[in-house]
């Protein structure tokens, strides 16, 4: 079995984000952002949206990220530290959008290890050094200059290790041009591994070190050393040379310090939550610095959530000496793994978990807010006086744009509940109050600007500007069965009556002839519309009328009945002046003419479609008028034809180099878009490729995205193809179904679509482009574990638990006494602010949800948890139970016993009190048995059963219930008290996480060891172990392929498959007495027969969900994969031998001639624990069309291919699976 995997979602979580000008101009910056293996360019545009510039897979970790300048340039590289052992420094190419590699200087092995360096990079402000370093041991510094071409060079490293010593943060500090120094907070183990009664473990203590690079001598001395707080986990450079007073802020366990050398400390309290347990100390987990010329200010995000603003006041004298240390309440938002400061007064929040956010800064703090300072603070007992502070609503802040982020998905199922063309994948995203179950739809998503009912069910709609250098639409025509309305466009939209149109038939087209003409043809002629209000008919001859028209703005070709063609031009005076005429064999299905190509006057080509099923190309030169240049057959009739020309570009925005060419769009009466190139010198057709867009032929539009022409296909659902990236990407649009439509622009709307639907009018943009799914979200309470479905009534269950939180009770009353307890002191305070007094209050109930603020937090081990049945037509939540009792659902299934009574019941695993440190422990496991009420939309409990591990695995077996409870697998019957045990197998190695059933096999999960096949026998009610896996898996999903085959992932990111041999599955199937499987001795202590691992690929990321499903109609089924950091994959098994070699050899190329952005060797990261076997990476493959031109000719030639025929193998891979 040979497997293509693709990505079909990129991951969405962010590990960390930088921002500088990577283009280089000095008015725009954009964000680096790494997503695990991938790199994205962010810029925010002038209305702040988000937009992806690019996105590169590196087949690599990426572990940190730095923006670094050189003095006096005007562009920012990015220094990039991964798993390859390598230093990368980047430069963005705006011209091409890629990502240039200006260095790769190897220093250790590749991997995440210990000693070698990637984990940590620190950059000189002045941007002379960096510094990368590793968890343990070792540190390179690389001195960074320029050679005479004004080309960044890169030195030898130089190494600063220190043995035994671990490394928790290091950082730049800035100290003008004087020689660069680093700083790193380190702690010395080496006393602790030598003392066995733990003593020095305990006295051991972290240290502040700054280390010198000597630019004179060039090697890297320790300067200085001093004693810092053992909760210290992070390092913040201060501005020095002449904007500030150098040194470094240490941000430890309830404190910040501001240390320098030859400088006394300086500590202020970090203030904390009201609601806080005393067990729990507050840590800074992201923090930024904002530099302006006059002053600096910091931005420190603690792990709650809260924003203090850090200023520090120095000393009028003596600019380099600072005298107070202050800490002020700013805003909170939802935790992030880093936060950027934006020139242009934007905060991008990178959310460690849930949706990413861009705020704008309405102040920056000035205000009076609860404050410690270094100058007020009191010594207690052990410690020092804490500061107290309340979070309330955003005040300066505010949201302008979101970026969906699904990271991590708990679980994922894909199914087609709401009967649509393609299934949904239904994803439990998030942690804690963000959580949410996303449903997720292959497709674009449109925002709808406007819908406003018209007096009848309309054919037909155009839009139509005045002038050719107009910006905007002047009018908005419709077409009815014998009416022609138009709506003239300006503040607002309404009909009238004087724009020259006729209103009393329907139109067939209207549009801009000329540079400041209108056009209208109607079946019974053409009006022509000059500016100063002239009105031309010209007259069908006879009796004919017009049926097909096709135009560009000089040239119109009208077909009239009985399948003669007319063309006419536009001459010199604007006259629309009849040229030729042609008799075409039969009827014509279809017109359309190229559009006229830049400092020409007219376009060469005419396509004509006819019922005999083919397409003709005709020629429109003088020389040789409607002369057949070629014929293209198609399967069925045409019914709509679209010219769509692609310009030439150089890299540019969509990042690949094509040269200027003509493509032919048909939609076939079948469903089918047909598309061919159109040789732009000889009109010959050639590439074509074929699609099935749906059950109705599509008509296609000719639609502006993003400044470019796009093509609108609107069959039973609408589909856009664009360009992006260098891909020509159709996607389906999160539409209802349209009839026709035109492309629209105005100054509310600058890039929308209007179209025609039943008796409406509708107008709507099309959001972010690239993206493959678009996805609805539904809200949860707590993080979702996972779900099943009610197979009947299609309502999900989702059982959700979270630790260390308060239960909605205790929550809601804490809430009220708060907000009584605020208004009290208001009071008390005499209203002092009265004139807004009175609307803080009303702000404040709205403003405290949970998803910004979190739950308050609980001791550790406190769990929460709930079941929700919900249902996903309406997005409501029928019933929602919380568990009493410090108990938390982790297992759930939905099951038929044997017995009829109660019809489908839903079984939970719980358990009570469960701790994981110091070590695992619990009180008690239980097995809950509800049962559905109100026709499936809410539960009861029947019973529930106490077991003595926690029930991780449930699932329904021969209408009895399965149920893995720690290391043992017991089949239970449904008694009137409590579950009855039947049968159990206490063999399994550590702890039971999956269960799959098929027949009379079983196959478990272990946590540690890979699958169990089992066998269950009725007759001697007993469980044998028949096969298990030869390699130590730690399972986190699995899914049952088929009899013998299991798919499972493991936790270092890693998805396999195994095969029990097929002699061996035969002989267990045909052992009568079963004689072999019970006396049959197992080998090194595991079961008699091994299964075979037959396929093997490192995805690099922990997959939480595998599903078998197929994602379009028709399409072939695949394996569909989630993973923690919110990407969705693919695995589509190969149906022919000539592909797979295809496929593997276009690999073996790219992986040659394009090595991975970082560094990291390609065949390397896919086989980071074991060798991959039998995949092929598609994102590898996926790469090629945005390779330089030349090189893409050189891997086609080894291939004995043209670059054309590898793009559409590409695309016809990719159209497999969505």
């Amino acid at each position: 079995m040979y497997l293509y995997s693709l990505t079909l979602q990129q991951p969405t979580g962010i590990l960390c984000a930088i921002n500088g000008h990577f283009s280089g101009h000095p008015k725009i910056q954009e964000i680096a952002v790494a997503r695990g293996k991938v790199l994205d360019l962010l810029r925010p545009d002038e209305n702040g949206k988000l937009q992806t510039l690019l996105s590169v897979d590196v087949f690599g970790a990426i572990r940190s990220l730095a923006q670094f300048r050189l003095t006096g340039s005007h562009k920012d590289y990015i220094m990039v530290g991964s798993d390859s052992g390598r230093i990368i420094i980047l430069e963005y190419n705006k011209e091409k959008n890629v990502f240039d590699k200006v260095h790769q200087e190897t220093f250790g092995k590749s991997g995440c290890r210990r000693i070698v360096p990637g984990q940590y990079l620190a950059v000189d402000p002045k941007g002379r050094a960096v510094m990368i370093g590793a968890v343990e041991k070792q540190k390179l510094v690389y001195v960074l200059n320029r050679d005479t071409a004004a080309r960044l060079t890169i030195s030898s490293p130089l190494e600063a290790h220190k043995s035994h010593t671990i490394t928790y943060s290091i950082c730049g500090v800035d100290c003008g041009f004087d020689n660069p120094i680093f700083a790193a907070i380190e702690l010395d183990y080496s006393e602790a591994d030598q003392d066995p009664t733990g003593q020095a473990t305990n006295e051991a203590q972290k240290q502040l070190t700054f280390y010198e690079l000597d630019l004179g001598l060039n090697h890297v001395s320790r300067k200085w050393s001093t004693q810092v707080d053992n909760g210290a986990n992070m390092l913040v450079t201060v501005p020095g040379g002449g904007d500030g007073p150098s040194g470094v802020l240490v941000c430890a366990e309830n404190y910040i310090i501001y240390k320098n050398q030859g400088h006394q400390d300086l500590r202020a309290v970090i203030p904390r939550r009201l609601d806080l347990p005393n067990e729990r100390g507050v840590l800074v987990v992201s923090a930024v610095m904002h530099k302006q010329k006059s002053m600096f200010f910091f931005l420190m995000q603690t792990e709650y959530g809260d924003i203090f603003k850090v200023t520090l006041e120095l000393d009028k004298n003596h600019k380099d000496h600072v005298t107070e240390l202050k800490i002020k309440y700013f805003d909170t938002i939802p935790v992030t793994a880093s936060m950027c400061v934006l020139k242009f007064g934007f905060l991008f929040a990178a959310s460690e978990f849930g949706n990413h956010a861009l705020y704008q800064f309405q102040a920056i703090g000035e205000e009076p807010d609860v404050e410690s300072s270094s100058a007020t603070l009191r010594e207690i007992g052990d410690g020092f006086q804490p500061v107290f502070f309340q979070p309330r609503g955003l005040k300066n802040l505010v949201r302008v744009d979101q970026l969906e982020s699904l990271m991590p998905v708990m679980d994922m199922k894909v199914m087609n509940l709401f009967e649509e063309e393609t299934p949904q994948i239904f994803a439990l995203c998030g942690r804690g109050p963000r959580s949410s179950l996303r449903i997720l739809r292959p497709g674009l998503a449109i925002s709808e600007m406007a819908v406003s009912q018209l007096p009848g069910v309309p054919s037909a709609v155009w839009t139509v500007k005045k002038n050719v250098n107009d910006e905007f639409d002047a009018y908005i025509v419709v077409s009815f069965a014998n009416a022609t309305l138009v709506l003239s466009i300006g503040e607002t939209v309404e009909e009238v009556s004087d724009s020259g149109f006729l209103d009393t038939t329907p139109s067939l087209a209207v549009s801009l002839i000329g540079d400041d003409s209108l056009m209208q043809v109607h079946p019974s002629g053409i009006r022509h519309i000059r500016e100063d209000g002239r009105i031309n008919e010209w007259r069908t001859p006879g009796k004919k009328t017009i049926v097909k028209v096709g135009s560009n703005r000089l040239q119109v070709v009208i077909a009239v009945s009985g399948g003669e063609l007319i063309y006419f031009e536009v001459d010199m005076t604007g006259q629309l002046l009849e040229v030729e005429k042609h008799e075409m064999p039969g009827d014509v299905a279809c017109l359309d003419i190229a559009p006229v190509p830049e400092g020409r006057q007219r376009s060469r080509f005419l396509a004509v479609g006819s019922y005999d099923n083919t397409i003709r190309i005709l020629s429109l030169d003088p020389d040789d008028c409607m002369q057949i240049l070629s014929v293209q057959s198609v399967s069925s009739t045409p019914e709509s034809l679209l010219f769509l020309e692609v310009k030439a570009s150089i890299g540019g925005e969509d990042g690949a180099d094509h040269p200027a060419s003509l493509f032919l769009n048909a939609g076939l009466s079948t469903g089918v878009l047909f598309r061919t190139v159109v040789d732009m010198v000889t009109g010959q057709l050639s590439d074509s490729r074929s699609r099935f867009l749906g059950l109705r032929a599509p008509k296609l539009f000719s639609v502006a995205v993003r400044g470019r022409r796009a093509m609108l296909c609107l069959s039973s659902r609408p589909w856009l193809g664009y360009i992006h990236q260098g891909h020509f990407l159709l996607t389906p649009l999160s539409y209802e179904t349209l009839e026709f439509a035109a492309s629209f622009a105005s100054d509310q709307c600058a890039e929308g679509v209007v179209a025609v639907a039943g008796d409406a009018l509708r107008v709507f943009t099309i959001e972010r482009l690239g993206e493959t799914f678009n996805e609805t979200a539904t809200a949860l309470r707590y993080t979702p574990r996972k779900f099943v479905l009610h197979p009947k009534r299609k309502n999900l269950v989702i059982i959700e638990s979270d630790q260390g939180a308060f239960t909605a009770e205790v929550r809601e009353t804490a809430k009220k006494e708060l907000l009584d307890s605020t208004r009290m002191i208001e009071d008390a305070n005499g209203n002092i602010e009265m004139e807004n007094g009175g609307d803080e209050n009303e702000d404040k109930d709205d403003s405290f949800s949970d998803e910004q603020y979190g739950y308050p937090k609980a001791e550790s081990d406190k769990w929460v948890s709930c079941i929700r049945v919900l249902d996903p037509r309406t997005a409501t939540t029928t019933c929602l139970l919380e568990l009493q009792d410090n108990e938390a659902a982790f297992g759930v299934c939905t099951i038929n016993f044997h017995d009829k009574e109660y019809g489908t019941l839903l079984a939970v695993g719980t358990a009570k009190s469960l701790q994981f440190y110091p070590k695992r422990s619990f009180e008690a496991g239980y097995i809950h048995i509800y049962r559905f009420v109100d026709e499936g939309r809410s539960l009861e409990l029947l019973h529930k059963t106490q077991v003595e591990g926690v029930p991780l695995a449930l699932c329904q077996f021969q209408g009895r219930l399965l149920a893995g409870i720690g290391s043992v697998l017991r089949l239970y019957d449904l008694g009137k008290r409590r579950l009855l045990r039947k049968c159990e197998n206490k063999l399994f190695p550590n702890t039971i996480v999956s269960i799959n059933t098929y027949r009379d096999r079983i196959y478990v999960g272990d946590i540690q060891e890979s699958f169990h096949y089992c066998k269950y026998r009725r007759d001697e009610n007993q469980l044998y172990i028949f096969a298990d896996d030869v390699y130590p898996r730690w399972l986190t999903a699995s899914h049952h392929v088929d009899f013998d085959t299991m798919a499972g992932a493991d936790k270092f990111g890693n998805l396999y498959f195994v095969r029990l041999p097929q002699d061996v599955s035969d002989e267990i199937e045909e052992d009568p007495t079963g004689g072999k499987i019970k006396w049959e001795q197992g080998k090194l202590n595991g079961a008699p027969n091994k299964v075979e691992e037959i396929v093997q690929f490192h995805v690099g990321d922990v997959i939480t969900s595998l599903q078998k499903a197929s994602l379009i109609p028709g399409g072939g089924e695949c394996i569909i994969y989630a993973t923690v950091m919110g990407s969705l994959g693919a695995l589509l098994p190969f149906t022919s031998r000539d592909d797979v070699d295809f496929f593997s050899h276009l690999e073996m190329h790219l992986r040659q001639e394009h090595p991975p952005l970082c560094g990291r060797d390609h065949m390397a990261f896919r086989s980071a624990y074991f060798p991959v076997k039998d995949v092929i990476d598609g994102d590898l493959c996926e790469q090629f069309p945005t390779l330089p031109l030349d090189l893409q000719r050189k891997i086609a030639d080894e291939l004995d291919r043209t670059p054309a025929e590898i793009l559409k193998k590409l695309e016809e891979v990719r159209n497999k699976i969505i």
